[in-house]
């Protein structure tokens, strides 16, 4: 009777530190093609700052696994400390969401060769980033012409240029906005709004923050976007008005 007791007691432990193990309502694997040693950090923003909520040790076998909780879809980073080298080819971004979240890549192309599925905000975003790629290198290219321009005192080229770097930036912020107009059902458009346009007039994101449904609204970013933007109306509001 009493070895019988012991092992329902075991077996009851051993169930309950399964149970424990996995726990969260996010869950993460993936691979790191190459990694044979090192580290894996999962890690949020938490005000400015990135802080690890797990950590995964890799030793021999490049496959992993993590289970979070989120209370809603959130930007995360999978940070992979090589423990040989500062490279910056070592955070990959990716948008998790409660579900199955599977990460692929390599030692050698860690950021590059990520492909990261069972996200529907990740799929939206990897969209936009796609074609605001497209803003970013056409604005790149205009960098150099108007540095010559400038070397030789061609006011008239740097006007020019000046032209279309600021009808490159309005085509970025429009895109930007339709982007997250469109996509109002998914945690990704309020992200949109406060990481890469939170500098538009105010009648965009106030648009952008009244079209969310009520399920985004309520979500982290939804939320962050809400109180931006009534930030924004209450310094407005406050802030004298020039006299003409």
């Amino acid at each position: 009777m009493k070895k019988t007791l012991i092992a329902f007691v075991t077996l009851a432990l051993l169930a309950s530190c399964s149970k424990k193990e996995t726990t969260g309502n996010v869950h993460i694997t993936g691979n790191v093609k190459g990694l044979k040693k090192g580290t894996l950090y999962i890690q949020k923003i938490v005000d400015t700052a990135l802080v690890a909520i797990d950590s995964i040790k890799i030793d021999g076998n490049s496959a992993f696994e993590s289970n979070i909780t989120l209370d809603s879809p959130q930007v995360l980073y999978l940070f992979l400390d090589r423990g040989v080298t500062n490279s910056l080819d070592n955070n990959i971004l990716f948008f998790a969401e409660p579900g199955n979240i599977n990460i692929q890549t390599n030692l050698d192309r860690y950021i590059s060769d990520a492909k990261i599925t069972g996200s529907k905000n990740h799929e939206l975003y990897e969209q936009y980033s796609k074609i605001n790629s497209r803003f970013t290198d056409e604005n790149l290219s205009l960098v150099e012409p108007r540095f010559r321009a400038l070397k030789r005192q061609d006011q008239k080229a740097v006007d020019s240029i000046t032209k279309l770097q600021e009808s490159n930036i309005k085509r970025k912020y429009l895109y930007a906005t339709n982007f997250a107009l469109n996509n109002k059902d998914y945690e990704v458009a309020p992200y949109i709004a406060l990481a890469e346009i939170y500098d538009i007039n105010l009648k965009f994101l106030d648009t952008i923050q009244k079209s969310m449904t009520p399920k985004v609204a309520k979500s982290f970013y939804g939320k962050k976007l809400t109180k931006y933007v009534s930030d924004l109306k209450k310094e407005q509001q406050t802030t004298p008005q020039t006299a003409e």
